[in-house]
């Protein structure tokens, strides 16, 4: 049986015991995470999502976090201006062992949901802080003065 999952904006095909490298997870070596966007289950009787198989999930351990190859850039700027630099990029990763592939009932199951470093950031400072933010817009225009009359409008009086 095999699975299709996307995370971290990619597709992976994946079976029991395969060890994956994907875009960086919020979660430490030893912890066990869920795939929950699944698009494709295969084996005897394959399952196509539109878009995502219902109830589906793949189930992993995380071994480590990595780093990628070095990605160098190189800029040359030529004629007159002859300078150029150098700069490298190691993307962070996270190294998977698939453990299960579930066809059904992944919500019962219990396990982390694998997501993202930036998600897991958003959620986090997103949360409580929306609150107060919404309660300090609203109490300024409650106790906000009325503003004077516009030039115009107190040229205008004047004249009168």
């Amino acid at each position: 049986m095999f699975a299709v999952l996307k995370t971290g904006g990619k597709q992976y095909k994946v079976q029991a015991g395969d060890v994956l490298r994907v875009e960086l997870i919020a979660a430490a070596a030893g912890e066990k995470v869920q795939f929950n966007e699944i698009l494709m289950i295969g084996g005897e009787k394959p399952v196509l999502g539109a878009p995502l198989v219902k109830g589906a999930a793949v189930q992993a351990e995380v071994i480590d976090d990595i780093k990628a190859d070095k990605v160098i850039t190189f800029w040359k700027r030529r004629r007159k201006h002859s300078s150029q630099r150098t700069r490298g990029h190691r993307q962070k990763l996270t190294l998977l062992r698939v453990t299960e592939i579930l066809a059904a009932g992944a919500d019962k199951s219990g396990v982390k949901e694998a997501i993202g470093t930036h998600a897991a950031r958003v959620a986090a400072h997103s949360t409580a802080p929306a609150v107060e933010k919404s309660e300090k817009k609203a109490a300024p225009k409650a106790a906000a003065a009325k503003k004077a009359p516009a030039k115009k409008a107190a040229v205008a009086a004047e004249k009168e």
